[in-house]
């Protein structure tokens, strides 16, 4: 009985390291939800969408993109597009992607760029908690190229329990974020 209590003390701690291990997309979440919620309250875009395309997009953000760029939605240059440019590798052969000067500038320019083109009006009949439909209007109105990009943020959205945030809302009153 002794042995197995010792074995039982000895190995708690690592089991308890185990269960308490983090992943990228976790740590991810608990830095930016909070922006996703406040881009959410100004847009009506959903946090979770917005969290599910930014984790994708950006892998988690550790991309190149996002790492070098700020640009954590995969958004290109337009011809619009006036800002600083980041291109692949530095070459300028790649396509054009924007580029930020800090993650907040990144998720409020994602918000401007759905919520001020035409291709995704018919996004925001839905409300901000039909995370289902706007992942496969999404994907409709050929925001990523993938054939399977709606199954792919909704996947993410219930993986993490995204949808959570989608019933937030942060008070800024006290002046915080």
């Amino acid at each position: 009985m002794r042995k197995y209590l010792f074995l039982l003390i000895a190995l708690f701690p690592i089991v308890s390291a185990a269960q308490t291990k983090i992943t990228a997309a976790e740590k991810y979440i608990a830095k930016y939800h909070q922006l996703a919620i406040l881009e959410m309250e100004s847009t009506g875009i959903p946090a979770s969408i917005t969290l599910a395309q930014a984790l994708h997009e950006s892998a988690n953000g550790t991309s190149q993109l996002a790492v070098k760029a700020n640009n954590h939605f995969g958004v290109r240059c337009s011809s619009n597009w006036a800002g600083k440019r980041f291109y692949r590798n530095g070459n300028k052969r790649n396509r054009c992607f924007r580029k930020y000067n800090t993650v907040e500038e990144a998720y409020k320019d994602r918000s401007s760029f759905l919520t001020n083109n035409k291709k995704y009006s018919f996004l925001f009949k839905y409300g901000k908690q039909d995370y289902i439909h706007w992942a496969k209007g999404l994907q409709r109105s050929g925001y990523a190229s993938s054939r399977t990009y709606a199954k792919q943020l909704i996947s993410t959205i219930q993986r993490y329990n995204l949808q959570q945030y989608d019933k937030m809302s942060i008070d800024t009153s006290n002046g915080d974020l």
